[in-house]
């Protein structure tokens, strides 16, 4: 028997294992948000559903303990890779005192974590691509063996911070990696509306760096671009533009209904091609993942995830006096 396709890139079938634990458990942690928020408790949900492969694939390809992640709102996976856990977004769903990002006061989805090195995100789209370029002019600057990675969806390469912080980070070589996870609309717009040359990697040449196009639907295809990015961005050889394509399987957020502007058949015609599916596949004709051992893992999840909730829901609010910390200078 041959090389299997992770053996390949260097993954251990343990490895491979835990990346479909971690697309599993952002999988869980979003559809009991959904629940949470249709049972009115709690006020907004924006989705990884369908773009965890993406998530997952590119937080495995970097170095946990000293890279930087800017990271825009639906990357649930990609944080949770990075050391946050259940009990962190079950806080920030229910806005209470503990939650790591702002400690109550920020949207769900807008993740920032100094313990693992993610750049707080902001409600206009887009921002963090220019935090990401600045971390990796810090670090070439400080001669830092870090590289810095930002994603963004496809509506947000049309903005102006797009060409600012790639064109920037072209010219001076930065240790950074732009990740597109593009899922096809941005909210109500699909990509032929936005998109006007069809493709965002292809926009790289004009900034100087390579551009790649993976299937966003298969973790070891974004893993090793973004690792192939990573090497490239440590050796001094600048950054990379990397475009993953997927779909998003839910509506733009709690507050939408996508049935306005997509058809339902087109949706249940994406579930076909879901990462969690196929990547399912993939482990157990590899005999990786067994009916027991996927048995354990279920339940293992859906433990953490009642805990987080029921720990969540009775933790405490912040303190109303502190509703002008961080806003004023004491």
């Amino acid at each position: 028997m041959g090389e299997s396709r992770h053996e390949a890139l260097g993954l251990t079938d343990g490895q491979v294992l835990d990346m479909y634990r971690y697309m599993l458990l952002a999988r869980k942690i979003d559809e009991r948000m959904w629940l949470l928020n249709r049972a009115g408790k709690i006020p907004f949900v924006i989705s990884c559903q369908g773009q965890e492969a993406i998530q997952v694939g590119a937080a495995f390809a970097l170095n946990r303990e000293k890279d930087w992640l800017c990271p825009y709102y639906r990357d649930l996976g990609m944080v949770l890779v990075f050391g946050q856990t259940p009990q962190d977004q079950m806080l920030s769903a229910f806005a209470k005192a503990e939650e790591p990002n702002s400690g109550g006061r920020q949207m769900p989805g807008h993740y920032g974590d100094r313990r693992f090195r993610i750049i707080s995100g902001s409600s206009p789209v887009t921002t963090q691509l220019l935090h990401a370029v600045g971390v990796a002019l810090a670090a070439k600057m400080e001669k830092k063996d870090i590289v810095s990675l930002t994603s963004f969806g496809e509506g947000s390469s049309n903005q102006g911070d797009f060409h600012e912080g790639l064109n920037f980070a072209g010219v001076h070589k930065l240790p950074v990696i732009f990740l597109c996870e593009n899922n096809q609309y941005a909210i109500s717009v699909p990509v032929e509306k936005q998109l006007a040359g069809g493709s965002v990697s292809a926009r790289a040449q004009g900034y100087g760096m390579p551009g790649i196009k993976v299937d966003g639907n298969d973790p070891l295809k974004v893993y090793e671009a973004v690792k192939e990015a990573a090497d490239r961005a440590r050796k001094g050889e600048g950054p990379s533009l990397i475009e993953a394509t997927s779909y998003r399987l839910v509506p733009h957020s709690s507050d939408d209904d996508d049935r306005t502007y997509r058809e339902v058949q087109e949706v249940e015609e994406a579930r076909k091609l879901d990462s969690l599916v196929q990547f399912k596949k993939y482990l157990v004709e590899g005999g990786i993942l067994t009916e027991e051992k996927e048995e354990a893992l279920n339940q293992e999840i859906i433990e953490a995830v009642d805990e987080a909730t029921e720990y969540a829901e009775q933790a405490p609010y912040p303190d109303p006096s502190e509703i002008y910390t961080h806003v004023y200078a004491e």
